[in-house]
């Protein structure tokens, strides 16, 4: 079921990752939970949620802002995790946004809910915009 944008990334594809919305400084990404995000215990794994805050918080601050025709590029400074609630089943909503930035640096905050809309987890990071393709 495709709900939103392409991700236009292998990794973010296997683990079944859409974009629902990007706008300047926020955007909105979707999982649906299946076998292969759980970990011993039938959790999501910590690895996927992180993903998914790294990668919310980071594309927030990577919308073109009118002046290029695509996306800029960045890379993780530092990412801290909360891990607030487990979940197992259903769909994982990431939101983001940039809470400040600069030139090249930039920070976002995010968050992960679950389908009843109980917070999962957060996230604080640190970015930088960059010119690296693949």
């Amino acid at each position: 079921m495709s709900r939103g944008l392409p991700v236009s990334n292998p990794f973010l594809e296997y683990l079944g990752v859409e974009m629902l919305s990007w706008e300047d400084g926020k955007c909105e990404f979707i999982l649906k939970i299946e076998p292969k995000h759980l970990n011993r215990q039938a959790v999501v794994q910590g690895g996927v949620i992180a993903t998914l805050l790294d990668l919310s918080c980071g594309y927030a601050g990577l919308r073109p802002d009118g002046k290029e025709e695509e996306a800029q590029h960045g890379v993780t400074i530092t990412l801290t995790v909360n891990y607030l609630e487990a979940t197992r089943a259903g769909h994982l909503r990431a939101v983001a946004k940039v809470t400040r930035s600069g030139r090249r640096i930039y920070f976002s905050a995010g968050e992960i809910f679950a389908d009843d809309g109980t917070l999962v987890a957060t996230a604080q990071g640190s970015f930088k915009r960059t010119n690296l393709r693949h």
